[in-house]
């Protein structure tokens, strides 16, 4: 609360998200803060007294954060990884709960969490719905056998339909996760792995085009035949065809939803909502009347176990400079289909509109905006070359 150089009239909504750090192998395409469990150098499933330690861990971390957001409602709450679903149904019971006592949700607060289709047994989602998860995001990526195993996934294409077919049994709202311009895909393959994706109906579909990441597996040995810009480009033309047929709307770059299906945790995070990230390597924006503060935890589990235990779960912070608030904004926000209004961007970053005035006349100028003096909202050139348009507004 002490004095900084911003003036924000309000504080925008608060999300909450949980890190389960934990898989069962480390994907070659993987850069998050993932980590395989493994004892003799054999991965093996995760041990019931580490979960339970890992989640004091949490309840440490959350209630030495408890200051910086007393009293602010939760809008939504996402639970990632990792592999949280290899933790089990009374594990998710027993975090939800102590999300609960200790943090005010909104009535309706949305609860994800993440899951993978080879972590599963039947009514294990089942058990996820009753133990509080309202919205499950599957991480399918494809059905294809020989492109998971391409991908290093340890499930099957059988697998990943019965997962769908299970969350779709226990969940009203869910999303599947797929990925595009695997190596050696075409055309025809990407659209059998959209349409067995839409006979499932799914209320929400992430699309992701496979990138080679610094720090990881493919970086040093990338994959053969990876689809050209151009045909990548035509993959992503299908799939904004395809599901625009069934009823989906692409909301976000990568996020496509049928009415009442948007994704309220991303929401907020692309609006430049606040968030407390807890768990091992997790992430926090949280604003004040007068500054944005950035966190970030101890990235290795075991480091983040111990110094959550200590009251130190935060590895390093920072105060967001002003000059550094209009890119910040629009990474975010110009993801958004129908963008956001500039008024949002004067609450959300406390600068006045001549902070932006003329990365916006460049974007228009460019025909990467729209002209509208009201809203911030990309053209569909703009959509296309999103990366050029958000970094006309990098600070000089």
């Amino acid at each position: 609360m002490r004095p900084g150089t911003l003036s924000l009239p309000a504080l925008p909504p608060l999300s909450l998200y949980v890190h389960l750090p934990w898989c069962l192998r480390k994907c070659p395409y993987c850069d998050f803060n993932s980590h395989e469990w493994r004892v003799d150098g054999a991965v093996r499933e995760l041990p019931v007294d580490t979960a339970r330690a890992y989640l004091a861990a949490l309840r440490a971390d959350l209630e030495a954060s408890l200051p910086l957001i007393w009293g602010r409602p939760v809008v939504s709450i996402f639970i990632g990884g990792g592999t949280p679903s290899l933790f089990p149904p009374e594990q998710i019971a027993e975090l939800i709960s102590d999300l609960r006592a200790r943090l005010p949700l909104e009535p309706g607060c949305e609860i994800t969490l993440e899951a993978n289709p080879g972590t599963f047994e039947r009514d294990r989602f089942k058990g996820f719905r009753e133990a509080g998860v309202t919205r499950l995001s599957i991480g399918v990526q494809s059905f294809d056998d020989a492109k998971l195993k391409a991908l290093g996934r340890v499930h099957s294409g059988e697998q990943a339909r019965a997962a769908i077919a299970e969350a779709a049994q226990a969940f009203d709202t869910f999303n599947i996760d797929l990925m595009y311009a695997l190596p050696g895909q075409s055309l025809a393959e990407l659209d059998l792995e959209l349409r067995t994706a839409l006979d499932f109906a799914p209320p929400h579909l992430s699309v992701y085009h496979l990138t080679i990441e610094p720090n990881t597996r493919f970086a040093s040995a990338p994959p053969e035949n990876l689809p050209d810009p151009d045909l990548a480009s035509e993959m992503l033309d299908l799939i904004t065809a395809r599901t625009g047929a069934v009823g989906m709307d692409r909301y976000e770059v990568s996020a496509y939803a049928r009415a009442g299906h948007r994704c309220a945790h991303n929401l907020n995070y692309w609006q430049f909502g606040d968030y407390l990230g807890i768990g091992a390597g997790a992430h926090s924006k949280i604003s004040f009347p007068h500054r944005v503060l950035r966190q970030v935890r101890w990235r290795e589990p075991a480091a983040y176990m111990a110094k959550a235990g200590e009251g130190a779960a935060v590895s390093n912070e920072n105060e967001v400079a002003r000059s550094e608030l209009p890119f910040e904004f629009m990474l975010n926000a110009l993801r958004l289909r129908e963008g956001v209004g500039v008024q949002s961007y004067l609450e959300r970053t406390g600068l006045p509109p001549s902070s932006i005035a003329r990365a916006m006349e460049q974007g228009r100028q460019r025909g990467l905006l729209e002209a509208d003096p009201a809203r911030i909202t990309a053209t569909a050139k703009g959509f296309d070359f999103l990366s050029d348009l958000q970094s006309l507004f990098l600070a000089d």
